[in-house]
């Protein structure tokens, strides 16, 4: 028998279509934009699809060509969303520079991706002044909003402008390879330089269907998604385009990310699902413990980057109904890799083992740990090795980077997480392997101890390091921000921790430091907190107090 013609029709899966199924299929669900000034906006799709057919002809007479890096130096807004989809489809490179990186930095990724245009917000332009002087491939600079882009070098032109200019007719886009890259987004480089990770269109559009998988995310038309996480990191967590694939309203924050305006817009525009690192939902746990808003709307909160401590989701599920699910993944996977829904059988304190887990696989990830040979590990739950995976959104190398190479093997991505995985594919990340800490020959988790402090009532932050010990080699360290007001000693500590966790990894010290240095995507920046050990800052600042020896191991 002759099958051909009796096979599936195959066809790109690129942005363009995601456009054309926005702008038709889904064109009366909404975009809403919180402004500067405080007041919002509303388009539908459809709208948002015609101002990208105008931006598809802006690019054009700009000179863009395809496979081009056209970058974006903006907050979470309408304005970004319609680059995010106009840019891809037009068949350049969508390059989201993050807003918290230093002038350095920003110069060093924006020459190594070659950058000829750069939409700016025009809040942001004496940021850019710092650096913008310095750039050798940037010839156009795109103001989004009001701002004085005097002073820049090259070309500057206004978004509305630009748009207003275009011809008001529906754009040719080209029919592109999907798997032709789509997005640019850079590491945040706490181990050196960032590197380049692109997303393909094929992959992008996977990882969005992924997102809108009922055991994933389950974005779906019914849902309002507030995009707190910053569109410049991993494509903000593939939710804009999920979204735009599923028909869910989004709203967009802009530069209003603290708890009093995400609780206003939660409660206002009834959002029912929204991603953030877990500091967003730390803050937002406090204001609500005062202000009491009305977060009944959420159906979802995402909750990655960083761990997710098991304190932080029970008080806001069981105080405020907020129920908070934790993702794995990182810039290399696009982000999402496994989610923590814990399965149906599972009900009390194991209901609660399974959610404080990085998660299980999601379908199409592929996952192994190895051990320091590169030796596979079994999967029974227990053991411990360096956590590998793979799979059609997830990098195969880095871009413009051989360097980078040794982060990936057979074609498998090296997370430098730790981590054990069970035999129906939950996975349980012990630490990160820069971050664990070697103590007499055996590994103490300094995630497993900094979820048990931040548990405590009045501890605000907390990140556990080694510290260098002549018997041991390394103990461990924790570095704690206490509440305003609160009183905490190492000693009373310790006494929270002594039932909590095994007794040897109990810190030997505290420094009580005023804050945690954190990352450009919003994770503690242990790195930095070693360095300042190293020097002996860690016990300066205002509110510092010196170390508090506490017993070791032994002593015990």
């Amino acid at each position: 028998m002759r099958l051909e013609g009796l096979v599936q029709h195959e066809f790109p899966l690129t942005t363009g279509y995601l456009l054309d199924r926005m702008r038709t299929v889904n064109g009366d669900s909404t975009c809403t934009s919180v402004r500067g000034d405080g007041s919002r906006t509303s388009e539908s799709y459809r709208e948002l699809g015609a101002r990208a057919d105008r931006l598809g002809h802006a690019l054009r007479s700009l000179g863009v060509r395809e496979t081009e890096r056209v970058a974006t130096y903006l907050w979470n807004c309408q304005e970004h969303l319609e680059l995010y989809l106009a840019i891809p489809s037009y068949g350049a490179v969508l390059h989201t520079l993050n807003l918290r990186l230093s002038a350095d930095e920003l110069t060093y990724i924006v020459d190594h991706a070659e950058d000829r245009v750069v939409f700016v917000d025009g809040s942001l332009i004496p940021a850019v002044r710092e650096f913008a002087h310095r750039l050798r491939s940037v010839r156009y600079w795109v103001v989004v909003g009001a701002g004085d882009g005097s002073g820049l070098p090259g070309t500057v032109l206004r978004y509305e402008e630009l748009l207003a200019a275009a011809p008001d007719t529906p754009f040719d886009w080209p029919a592109l390879d999907d798997r032709a890259a789509a997005a640019l987004c850079y590491t945040s480089g706490t181990t050196g330089r960032p590197k380049g990770v692109l997303y393909s269109h094929r992959s992008t559009l996977l990882h969005a269907l992924g997102a809108c998988a009922a055991d994933s995310l389950g974005t779906c038309a019914a849902d309002r998604a507030l995009i707190v996480v910053p569109m410049f990191h991993a494509n903000a967590w593939g939710l804009p385009y999920a979204s735009a694939l599923a028909g869910a309203d989004v709203v967009l924050p802009g530069r209003a990310v603290d708890a009093a305006a995400i609780a206003r817009l939660i409660e206002s525009e009834r959002i029912t699902l929204a991603c953030a690192v877990p500091t967003i939902w730390h803050d937002l746990l406090r204001y609500a413990e005062e202000h009491r808003p009305d977060l009944s709307s959420l159906r979802m909160v995402a909750c990655g980057g960083a761990a997710v401590p098991r304190s932080l989701m029970q008080e806001l599920e069981e105080r405020h109904n907020v129920p908070i699910i934790q993702v794995w993944g990182m810039t290399e996977t696009s982000p999402l890799a496994t989610i923590a829904h814990p399965p149906s059988r599972a009900q009390g304190e194991q209901r609660w083992a399974y959610r404080g887990m990085a998660g299980k696989l999601l379908p199409f990830v592929q996952a192994r740990i190895v051990d320091e040979r590169g030796a596979q590990l079994p999967w029974d739950g227990e053991t411990d090795g360096e956590l590998q995976v793979r799979g059609p959104w997830i990098a195969a190398g880095y871009f413009r980077e051989p360097d980078g190479a040794e982060k990936f093997q057979d074609g498998w991505l090296r997370t430098g997480d730790v981590a054990a995985i069970s035999r129906d594919g939950w996975v349980r990340i012990t630490d990160r392997a820069k971050d664990v800490i070697k103590s007499g020959g055996e590994w103490i988790s300094s995630v497993a101890v900094e979820n048990e402090l931040v548990g405590h009532p009045a501890v605000r932050e907390a990140a556990v390091i080694a510290m260098p010990d002549e018997r041991w080699t390394e103990r461990p360290l924790a570095c704690v921000v206490v509440e305003p007001e609160a009183e905490l000693d190492g000693r009373r500590l310790t006494e929270w921790l002594r039932p909590r966790i095994t007794k040897w990894w109990l810190p030997d010290e505290y420094a009580f430091v005023p804050a945690i240095p954190r990352t450009s995507t919003g994770k503690l920046d242990k790195k930095k907190l070693r360095a300042l050990l190293a020097d002996g800052g860690l016990a300066r600042g205002e509110r510092t107090l010196p170390p508090i020896r506490t017993p070791t191991a032994e002593e015990n």
